[in-house]
């Protein structure tokens, strides 16, 4: 299996202009090779493909000396990088999907990582110290590396990323198959919430706490938010003060992170089938649709509200959460299933008898049974049987 660590790189200010530069170089080739695509499709009809692309990089090198300083193969990573965002926006094509986003230039702001194989042009110097470990990257030389934990098995990529003013290695790095977990024979539905409801109810009846903690910290958000308004665009003090909003949102990213990895931790090993809601999280925190009135104005629709659902769902985190309790599961040799939400808050657990009415606010009474509980947590136990149903049928199977 393939797992990723990243650490905090610690580059001298020569290294780090050494970096800024591999970034734009990378980026300027990115674009020209989305106008060579694009150009030869519109005025042609041709279709550019990655292959014709990456042949043309030795001439390129062989032209301009400044892409003979980088590593070839991390040059290669940025031509395959835009054929991917193309491959995506054909899926979206294929699927009919409403916005299907053609491929964009990157600003210099919107390009932030490069991509190494771990050959010739970069390598990773580990040692039995770890306050002794270096990355090394062709142009760049040997940059000194924060490193908090052992990395296991051999190291396939190394991407430098550029976050504000910190500079972080991503490896991965391929592992041999883990031992799976022993099993506990417990199994666990998730039903997820927000704000001062919480992050999630369990069908044990647990409730998992949100510390919500963008939502936490407002005052130094607007502070610093407020300061970035007053300055003028392009200034030192403009880029300065971007760089401190910059920074109080990667503190905030880094403890929502940090909650969500332990969270996940602790349901993987705690219970050999968790089954949480198939959640379509993107489509959930768009914007509300504008309502015209006919007469040149528009009608309520609710935006304010929306808007601040949208913000309790991305600060909640849902989908991290998600990705956490699946890699975890996978490599722990647990089950993580995912099930259709659909009427799960108005049916009931007890006799299965399904009403809108059912359900009023955080209170569940069943019309039928007469049966009370949380509304939270009886979907919980609905999720759980619709997973444990999947799970029977795919055995059977």
């Amino acid at each position: 299996m393939i797992r990723t660590y990243k650490f905090r790189m610690d580059p001298t200010a020569k290294q780090e202009a050494s970096l800024v530069a591999m970034l734009d170089d990378f980026r300027f080739l990115y674009n020209a090779a989305l106008e060579d695509r694009k150009y030869m499709w519109e005025r042609h009809r041709i279709n550019v493909t990655v292959r014709t692309q990456d042949a043309q990089l030795k001439e390129i090198r062989a032209d301009n000396p400044d892409y003979e300083r980088w590593s070839a193969a991390a040059e290669s990573q940025t031509v395959l990088r835009l054929d991917k965002a193309f491959q995506a926006f054909f899926r979206r094509i294929k699927a009919g999907a409403k916005r299907v986003g053609y491929p964009r230039y990157k600003a210099a702001t919107r390009f932030n990582t490069a991509v190494h194989r771990a050959v010739t042009g970069a390598k990773w110097d580990s040692a039995p110290h770890l306050t002794q470990t270096r990355a090394y990257f062709k142009g760049v030389g040997h940059v000194k590396v924060k490193q908090h934990r052992h990395v296991v098995g051999l190291v396939k990529t190394l991407t430098i990323k550029r976050e504000g003013r910190r500079w972080y290695v991503i490896l991965a790095a391929e592992q041999e198959l883990q031992a799976p977990l022993p099993k506990t024979g417990a199994t666990i539905g998730i039903d997820l919430a927000t704000g001062h409801n919480g992050l999630a109810y369990t069908s044990q009846g647990e409730r998992i706490g949100n510390p919500a903690y963008r939502k936490a910290s407002p005052g130094k958000l607007a502070e610093v938010q407020q300061a970035l308004s007053r300055t003028k665009q392009r200034s030192n003090r403009h880029r300065k003060a971007r760089e401190r909003v910059s920074g109080v949102y990667r503190k905030i990213s880094n403890q929502r992170r940090d909650y969500l990895h332990k969270v996940s931790r602790q349901l993987v090993d705690s219970y050999d089938v968790i089954v949480a809601e198939e959640l379509n999280i993107a489509g959930m925190t768009r914007r509300a649709v504008p309502r015209p009135d006919g007469a040149g104005g528009y009608q309520p629709n609710g935006g304010n509200a929306k808007k601040g659902l949208n913000r309790s769902i991305l600060d909640a985190g849902w989908g991290i959460l998600l990705e956490f309790i699946r890699a975890k599961a996978e490599s722990a040799g647990r089950q993580f299933i995912q099930v259709n939400p659909a009427y799960t808050s108005q049916t009931c657990s007890e006799c299965g008898h399904r009403e809108a009415a059912n359900r009023n606010g955080k209170e569940f009474l069943c019309l039928s049974c007469g049966h009370r509980a949380d509304a939270d947590k009886n979907a919980a136990v609905n999720i759980l049987r619709a997973g444990l149903v999947l799970r029977e049928a795919a055995q059977a199977a």
